[in-house]
Parts: structure tokens; sequence; C-alpha cells
């Protein structure tokens, strides 16, 4: 008896690691699109933000907007509630608007009424920021399983992931040389850049942006939207 109470232990512990790691997966989920990066030969690449929109938008347009690109910020509805006039900034920039759902929770064990809430609300907030992309969708901190991705393929949603992320290392996070240097290394065609720039903790990021830009366009990178980025897929197959 106590053989078959070790067995049933130790397969639990697999399949609950099994589950863990699709769950935090980056390249894959169970069912529909996802996009860690776009296979392409193409110098193309999105540089994404995560949350917001803040009073610091005003921020960091001014920068986009000096070195003249384009990105995708995947934003959050309990911000837009929060700041109902720093959405339409973005949108009227010409910047793309993804969904990062509502409250910014991790999007495990959840139930697909709670699901559709906070998918739908943030898409119907967007669309009042004046909008009218497709609106593609990034989970918070990456995390996705089973009821997630299922409404996602149900409602032809594309979940966004990303490759580049200077910003989940220790020795990086804090040092924006070290930021610009761990982008412009690992950044190869196609790839999906994440940052978080829109709270007052993220100044070492923010300040990284004009040598990640000039950086990888010195390199013959061209910036696009992550929509954008998806077409170069399209066209390779």
């Amino acid at each position: 008896m106590r053989k078959n109470y070790t067995f049933l232990a130790a397969a639990l512990l697999v399949i609950a690691i099994a589950f863990w790691l699709i769950a935090r997966s980056r390249t894959f989920q169970v069912v529909g699109e996802i996009y860690p990066r776009v296979e392409t030969e193409q110098k193309v690449v999105a540089l994404t933000f995560d949350d917001g929109p803040t009073e610091r938008t005003d921020s960091i347009l001014a920068i986009l907007r000096d070195l003249n690109i384009k990105a995708t910020f995947f934003v959050m509805g309990k911000d837009l509630v929060a700041h109902p006039l720093e959405g339409p900034k973005l949108v009227r920039a010409g910047h793309e608007l993804g969904n990062h759902t509502y409250s910014h929770n991790r999007m495990m064990f959840k139930t697909p009424a709670y699901t559709r809430h906070e998918i739908e609300t943030t898409d119907s907030l967007i669309r009042r920021t004046g909008y009218q992309g497709e609106i593609l969708f990034r989970p918070p901190y990456g995390k996705k399983f089973l009821v997630l991705p299922y409404y996602l393929n149900k409602t032809d949603r594309k979940t966004i992931m990303w490759d580049v992320e200077p910003e989940s290392y220790r020795d990086v996070v804090n040092d924006t040389e070290k930021i610009t240097q761990h982008v412009l290394e690992r950044t190869k065609p196609g790839s999906i850049i994440l940052l978080h720039v829109m709270y007052g903790d993220r100044n070492k990021s923010l300040g990284a942006i004009p040598a990640i830009v000039t950086g990888l366009q010195r390199r013959g990178y061209v910036f696009k939207t992550v929509s954008e980025l998806l077409r170069y897929e399209t066209e390779t197959h």
C-alpha cells in the first residue's frame, strides 16, 4: 500500500511540474496561436510595453516621437479606467494597443466567466480610446493555462509573448547600460522585445529606450508594431 501511495505522489508531482511548465512556456500553449517571436530572415523587430497607461504616457510618447518609431502597448483595463485621457494619446500617436487583462492577475485556474470578463472588459475599454485595429493579447506574467488559451482560441485572439526580456534578470534590470546591452546582444530578426516603463520604478528601462532603438537601427533593424511584424511570418509561408 505504501508503494502505491509513493507512486501516486510521484505521478502527481510529475503532472504538477508538467502543468507548471506549460503554463509558463513562452512558446507553447494547449490550443490557439502563440508568438514569442516571428520566424523571418528580415531585420524587423517589435518593441512592446506592458501595463499602463499612466501619467508617464507623455514622457514615453516623447521618446518614441523623437526616435520616429511605433510600438505596441499591452494595456490594462484598470489603468485605462484610472487614466482615461492617456489611452487616446497612444492611439493618436499611431501606436498599437493590445489587451493585458483588466486586473493583471495570473490567468491560471480562473473560471470561464472571470476570463471572459477580464478580456472583454479590457477590449471594450481599448475601443473607447478610438483604437480600431486588431486587439492582440498578452497574459500577465506570461502565465496561461487551460481556460485562457481555450477562450483566446474560441474568440480568435492571438497570444503575444516575447523572446527578449532584460528586466527578468536581477543583474540587468537596475542598470540602463546593461538593459541596453542585453537587448542588443539577444535581438534577432523577428524578435519581440518586452519592457515595462509605465511606473516610477522603471526609470532604468525608460532611459534605455533611445540606446536600444538607435543601437538596433545601426545594425540594420527596422521597428514594427506586433501586427506589422506578424505579416512577415505570413509572407514566408
